[in-house]
């Protein structure tokens, strides 16, 4: 039997179609942002442009003057504004949530995202409670999403070298880590208005410095430490500032104890500078960071330190924006990197002990996390 002239045709189409497809680039990711109170946000709108992995759909800002603020600032188009997560949703579809609200609201918008089955992507610390962080924990299971935290840090080559030298076993068994994290204080910096209220407030919060900049040594710790949880946190807190903090502490030092190492996180809004950097000591040598992409390295042995330039971090893993989009396509699991569920709710754990330290004076013993 003859084949019809017209289906060799078709069948050559058909393959070219299925080529071209497979050539294509996939459709970016469709995500909105909710709310715009914290003020990471002014930084975090660049990025859109730069990038094809994610597309910005819509905002969710019920106050309307402060919509039209950064509707004007960044020149953004009138229609990408909402007023609630359901108009966003019936109206652009969009496939993840990106949270620019107080820590505070962090546990209801989740909840609520959950339940359009909206993966989130939160700025730190995840929530201002461990209470909290269960519920989030819940959700993300029973709806099935991906819940993830951005810090700056995460996306700092300094930090990542030192987990390649732990892994190595370079610096041996690690024994002490000092991080020390902060600046001048939120108010001497100017942030914007909106981002301070919410900042001194304790409800909206959870704590003052020790909250806001005890997180990023916690993540650090944690992942260094590959997802072990420390035997038990100390820690101390005091407001040298009462005039402009009357609410919240300023300044302020957590201990956390493990089997055979110990670190000293050092949050603070007092220091002369802002800065994020750790010291990481071992029985074989220690690193310690100079900002995004140095190291001052000594090995035992070595009568003098050396200093190197980390190697850039690869894509996907070089920016919050791309991680999400791999993470969300399914080319990158999480799990127990600085971003991830798991880690953060070690995150919470160490926040919310030493939130009760300071406030009882005792050293808090940890227990092991509820498994529901």
């Amino acid at each position: 039997m003859r084949l019809p002239r017209i289906l060799p045709a078709l069948v050559v189409s058909l393959l070219l179609s299925t080529f071209s497809f497979a050539q294509s680039p996939s459709a970016p990711l469709r995500v909105a942002i909710y709310g715009l109170e914290h003020g990471h946000i002014a930084g975090f709108l660049h990025q859109f442009p730069k990038q094809h992995e994610v597309e910005l759909v819509g905002i969710v800002e019920a106050d309307k003057a402060l919509a039209n603020r950064y509707q004007h600032d960044f020149n953004l188009d009138p229609g990408l504004f909402y007023t609630t997560l359901d108009e966003v949703v019936a109206a652009k579809h969009p496939q993840a949530l990106l949270v620019y609200t107080s820590v505070g609201d962090h546990r209801k918008v989740i909840e609520l995202a959950a339940q359009h089955n909206l993966s989130v992507m939160v700025e730190k610390p995840l929530t201002i409670s461990l209470d909290d962080a269960l519920a989030i924990r819940r959700a993300a299971r029973a709806h099935n999403i991906q819940v993830l935290v951005n810090y700056e840090t995460t996306w700092y080559s300094s930090n990542k070298a030192v987990y390649d030298l732990i892994n190595e076993g370079k610096l041996g068994d690690i024994r002490k880590v000092v991080v020390h994290d902060g600046h001048e204080g939120p108010k001497e910096i100017g942030v914007q208005p909106e981002f301070l209220k919410w900042l001194t407030d304790p409800a909206q919060n959870g704590a003052g410095a020790l909250y806001d900049f005890g997180c990023y040594g916690a993540d650090l710790m944690t992942w260094w430490m590959h997802g072990q949880a420390p035997i038990s946190v100390t820690a101390v807190a005091q407001t040298d500032k009462p005039a402009i903090y009357p609410h919240v502490d300023d300044d302020a030092t957590i201990i956390l104890q493990y089997p055979g190492a110990q670190a000293v996180l050092m949050p603070s809004w007092n220091w002369t500078f802002a800065r994020k950097d750790s010291e990481i000591y071992g029985n074989k040598g220690y690193a310690i960071t100079v900002g995004l992409t140095k190291l001052r390295l000594r090995y035992v042995g070595e009568k003098q330190e050396s200093e190197i330039t980390a190697p850039p971090l690869a894509p996907p893993q070089d920016s919050s924006l791309h991680y999400l989009a791999a993470v969300l396509n399914g080319t990158l699991k999480p799990d127990g990197d600085l971003t991830s569920l798991d880690t953060n709710m070690i995150v919470m754990q160490i926040l919310d002990a030493a939130r009760e330290s300071v406030r009882t004076g005792r050293t808090i013993k940890l227990k092991p996390l509820p498994t529901n």
